[in-house]
């Protein structure tokens, strides 16, 4: 819709201070502007709605017939504009003390709640959900814009999203106790890792896909022995004998610790790879989200 002869909302404000004071000079100083200003201001309006809006006279300045119509009209325009802009006001005031969070579930279980608790320190007032996904679903959530801030494990960022190292990770392979692996001597070569059925995440996953990569001069790789969603599953799944599996050095830590599970060296593939914050592309993150960047970088 295109509005030619409306006048602009600050300018209708000033014409309900003239029809209210009865001076241009009193309507001048509750506007907070000069006299000549309002003069002008009116004789601009009247030529753009296309009639006179001001009688003059020496005891004072009174609305026109068709002035006072415009002003009531206007009385209902400025209310309506109040409204929007107190709704706008509060959706803004809704994103600054809501803050949406995605993560890949070794980021969400292992490092983002010591983001969150230091955010509560600087932002008590905020409220935060977490929602834990593979990288790929965190991605999609991000360019939906359905959370404010993502954080993915794998190598590959999806078009559309911009994205900061927030850590650095390392793959470990694990095996149960009573397995072979767990008493060589030597590290195991690259070439057995990638010609060995493995219990793993599925195929979206960070975890997953960065193993694919760092393992792809030994490709093709052997077929999954399990595929599992989540990585508490396949914690278990090798603490229960089912096989070798490769997982995050931060998710199996306790485990390895514990002896329920064992740490297998390879030799000659790197398995680091790097945490990433995500969030649309040109659109750096602001107030919450990013303080909360800001605490996952340092």
């Amino acid at each position: 819709m295109r509005l030619t002869h409306v006048p602009d909302l600050d300018s209708l404000e000033l014409l309900i201070r003239v029809a209210s004071t009865g001076s241009l000079g009193q309507a001048a100083t509750e506007h907070g502007i000069s006299q000549p200003a309002v003069s002008a201001r009116v004789k601009s309006m009247e030529r753009l709605v296309g009639f006179p809006l001001v009688t003059r006279s020496a005891r004072g300045s009174t609305l026109t017939t068709e002035g006072s119509l415009l002003a009531d009209w206007a009385r209902d325009v400025l209310h309506a504009a109040g409204v929007l802009e107190a709704g706008i006001g509060s959706l803004r005031h809704d994103r600054q003390v809501r803050l949406r969070v995605a993560a890949s579930l070794t980021v969400a279980e292992h490092l983002v709640p010591l983001w969150l608790v230091r955010l509560a320190a600087r932002r008590p007032e905020t409220a935060v959900s977490l929602t834990a996904l593979n990288s790929a679903d965190v991605a999609a959530r991000v360019l939906d814009r359905a959370a404010d801030l993502g954080f993915v494990e794998g190598p590959r960022i999806p078009p559309g999203l911009d994205s900061q190292t927030v850590a650095r990770d390392q793959l470990v392979v694990v095996v149960p106790p009573g397995h072979p692996w767990a008493k060589l001597r030597r590290p195991l070569l690259p070439e057995t890792l990638a010609a060995t059925r493995l219990v793993q995440r599925e195929p979206a996953s960070g975890t997953r896909t960065a193993l694919e990569m760092a393992l792809a001069p030994w490709e093709p790789l052997a077929t999954p022995l399990l595929e599992l969603a989540n990585t508490s599953a396949l914690r278990s799944a090798v603490a229960a004998g089912a096989g070798p599996a490769v997982l995050s050095e931060l998710a199996v830590a306790d485990d390895v610790t514990a002896g329920r599970v064992v740490r297998v060296a390879v030799r000659d593939v790197d398995l680091t790879r790097e945490l990433r914050a995500v969030w649309p592309r040109g659109q750096r993150p602001t107030g919450s989200a990013r303080d909360l960047l800001a605490i996952a970088t340092h």
